[in-house]
């Protein structure tokens, strides 16, 4: 992926409103050199792979806000998966400490807490992409 600008597919999945912090997320990852797709609010997880395989997506992250990600994660993992495709999905925003092994569990890659910096916000989608190269 050197010579090839990573192309990382924004959402917020369900009915969450809350879209400031995807927003900062999306500027990081353009600032790191990131091509970023931003699909905005009320997504489905059918809109969201559909988006992923037209634009050849080489990660999704979603934002969580509303305490549906033990839900909602899981649904977008099976949906990915369901379409055939080998893209990794990031989780980030509230997302209790508690939850966290449950939704890797479930297949989601990783998980972008409240208060990570730029550095590292930018380090875990880089490592998740890197987990899909090394399949």
């Amino acid at each position: 992926m050197a010579d090839k600008k990573i192309r990382i597919l924004l959402a917020k999945l369900g009915l969450d409103g809350h879209d400031r912090g995807i927003k900062i997320v999306a500027r990081i990852l353009r600032d790191a050199g990131m091509e970023v797709i931003y699909l905005g609010l009320r997504q489905t997880t059918g809109s969201i792979v559909a988006a992923a395989e037209e634009e050849d997506a080489d990660a999704i992250g979603l934002s969580m806000h509303n305490a549906g990600h033990l839900t909602l994660g899981p649904k977008m993992v099976d949906a990915i998966s369901g379409a055939g495709l080998d893209i990794p999905l990031v989780i980030g925003g509230i997302v209790p400490d508690e939850d966290v092994a449950d939704l890797l569990s479930s297949g989601v890659t990783s998980v972008i807490g409240p208060g990570a910096s730029a550095e590292e916000v930018v380090a875990i989608v880089n490592g998740a992409i890197a987990t899909r190269e090394r399949k």
